[in-house]
């Protein structure tokens, strides 16, 4: 009950009028999305700020000297106090309100709780999940829809050499079914982080080196800290702890990518493909009835995921498809984008 209280507590008073501390000089964007920013302005570190809003991650601020006055910012920019070594560390600040002051300690008790990696919450490990849905992304045909992700911008480097995200799939997720089997045991300070893409809040995992390293190349999303959201809200439902579960995840996206099916997108990048195509292949390839345990994901003309039913008892992808559930696709087919923005 306390959390559920302090819940609404957070998102009551994350639409208050609230002064923020300045932790690094961020850009201040004149949207959402961090696309324009009218006369490129940044946060200056020797003055604080009033927060009007906080939406996904961002904070909405009231900037005095810039036009408009209001300003998108990304949240892990600002702090409920100042840091030290900042020019306001030590000066002293108007007193405020008692309501206001204990309101602050309540949400930064509630940071520091999403910040722990709770051994009571994560060793609290659900059966092992029997139907799995993996999440497969068509990283270029994200990157055109999600421009402005982390993960999807491109410096000289990249358009020079090319990535294996270039022209295979990414891990999206590992998703234990039914799709409401989220959550399992996690606190629900973290649950509230998550749903509110509070993702760099949430605790970091017990990662091995050959596994972090890794999952970094078969998930770009991990710039974004997806791994994390993943890890929470699916994962957690997996029956293993992160590593195994990241470690299985690996092992998938590596047999699909090395499998017939993977190279048939590879080698149609450019080009417009079927699910039929996709499912006689699967068949084909992989077995009698595998196909149709696959999907696809389309949005603007474009594939944007690979959706694969998968059951359990085996590392093999063939024997998990013929062990999945059969599915519908409402994606009839799609163009396999290549690497780029169209435009």
């Amino acid at each position: 009950m306390r959390f559920f209280f302090l819940s609404i507590l957070i998102t009551f008073f994350a639409m208050a009028n609230m002064e923020l501390y300045p932790k690094k000089e961020c850009g201040l964007f004149n949207n959402l999305k961090h696309t324009k920013n009218r006369g490129k302005e940044v946060l200056k570190l020797d003055r604080t700020y009033e927060m009007l809003k906080h939406h996904k991650g961002q904070y909405l601020l009231k900037v005095e000297y810039t036009t408009p006055s209001q300003r998108w910012v990304d949240d892990d920019c600002l702090s409920l106090r100042p840091l030290r070594g900042t020019p306001l560390y030590g000066v002293k600040q108007k007193s405020k309100p008692k309501t206001t002051v204990k309101m602050e300690d309540e949400l930064a008790n509630a940071d520091k709780n999403m910040l722990q990696d709770s051994k009571e919450t994560f060793n609290k490990k659900p059966q092992t999940s029997k139907q799995n849905l993996l999440a497969l992304s068509w990283h270029n045909a994200f990157c055109e829809t999600h421009r402005n992700k982390k993960e999807c911008k491109r410096g000289l480097s990249d358009l020079l050499k090319r990535k294996a995200s270039d022209t295979q799939f990414v891990l999206h997720g590992l998703w234990p079914q039914p799709r409401n089997n989220v959550y399992c045991n996690v606190d629900k300070a973290l649950v509230y982080a998550d749903k509110n893409r509070r993702w760099r809040d949430l605790p970091c995992l017990a990662l091995d080196e050959e596994v972090e390293t890794t999952l970094e190349k078969v998930m770009p999303g991990f710039a974004s800290q997806l791994h994390k959201h993943e890890w929470v809200k699916h994962g957690t439902c997996y029956g293993t702890d992160a590593n195994a579960y990241y470690k299985d995840a690996i092992s998938l996206v590596n047999q699909v990518n090395a499998s017939a099916l993977g190279k048939f997108f590879t080698q149609n990048i450019g080009k417009r493909i079927t699910l039929r195509q996709v499912r006689t292949l699967a068949d084909k390839t992989l077995g009698k009835g595998t196909g149709s345990r696959i999907e696809l994901q389309c949005k603007r003309g474009l594939v944007t995921e690979l959706w694969l039913h998968l059951g359990s008892g085996s590392d093999d992808l063939a024997t998990l498809l013929k062990r999945g559930k059969k599915t519908r696709s409402r994606c009839k087919d799609g163009m396999i984008d290549k690497a780029g923005f169209s435009r």
